[in-house]
């Protein structure tokens, strides 16, 4: 993987990337998962520094600050749910129905790290909106547009499978079968809509679906 990042658009309070898939957002930990999004981006441009984050194998819009008044107000309009997310995934099967609201609590799976789990007594609120976008066929598959209200880890892959369809390519969540299906996981986030801290102004930005 080259360390060249795709900007979506910069100026000098923010820039958003288009994250490849199978990029870290953050460190993780040794030295083999130093290489990130967040070095990556601080080398390339200046005083750039993480909002929020997207899994590893997850492409897509990602948001940077690029002084701390801007990164203050991002992670804010973060933690109120201020910011308009919109993600497409392709699912394995048929998916019953045109469009929805999955509203399941999940937590850690603390005998499984670092999956997650649905857990209506313990878990935290977790809510997505889905649309079916298109269906396909041999093998039977679903594009979705999903639209989370809350940001818990890994929300989008669990709510696929409450929703009983795996994203393609999960290799945490999915059978073996389904993550064969694909070269990658089929999840990318197309779409970031916030209000720009300097102007005031509600702004959305997209990055292309490559899949």
């Amino acid at each position: 993987m080259t360390d060249a990042l795709p900007i979506i658009f910069m100026d000098r309070h923010l820039v958003l990337f288009d994250k490849p898939s199978g990029l870290l957002s953050v460190p993780g930990i040794g030295p083999e998962k130093a290489d990130c999004m967040a070095s990556r981006a601080a080398s390339a441009v200046d005083g750039a520094r993480i909002v929020h984050r997207l899994d590893r194998d997850t492409s897509g819009v990602i948001l940077m600050a690029r002084d701390a008044d801007t990164h203050r107000e991002l992670s804010r309009q973060f933690h109120d749910r201020e910011v308009d997310k919109q993600y497409q995934a392709i699912v394995v099967g048929d998916v019953l129905g045109e469009e929805g609201l999955i509203d399941a609590p999940m937590r850690k799976d603390i005998d499984r790290p670092p999956r997650q789990k649905i857990d209506p007594e313990h878990g935290r609120s977790a809510r997505t909106s889905w649309q079916v976008l298109e269906r396909m066929d041999e093998p039977v598959r679903t594009r979705l547009r999903f639209q989370p209200e809350t940001g818990r880890s890994h929300q989008l892959r669990v709510h696929a499978l409450q929703l009983g369809h795996a994203i393609i390519g999960d290799d945490l969540y999915a059978p073996p079968d389904v993550v064969a299906m694909g070269n990658r996981l089929m999840l990318h986030a197309e779409a970031l809509g916030f209000t720009h801290p300097a102007s005031g102004e509600r702004v959305e930005f997209r990055a292309e679906v490559p899949f």
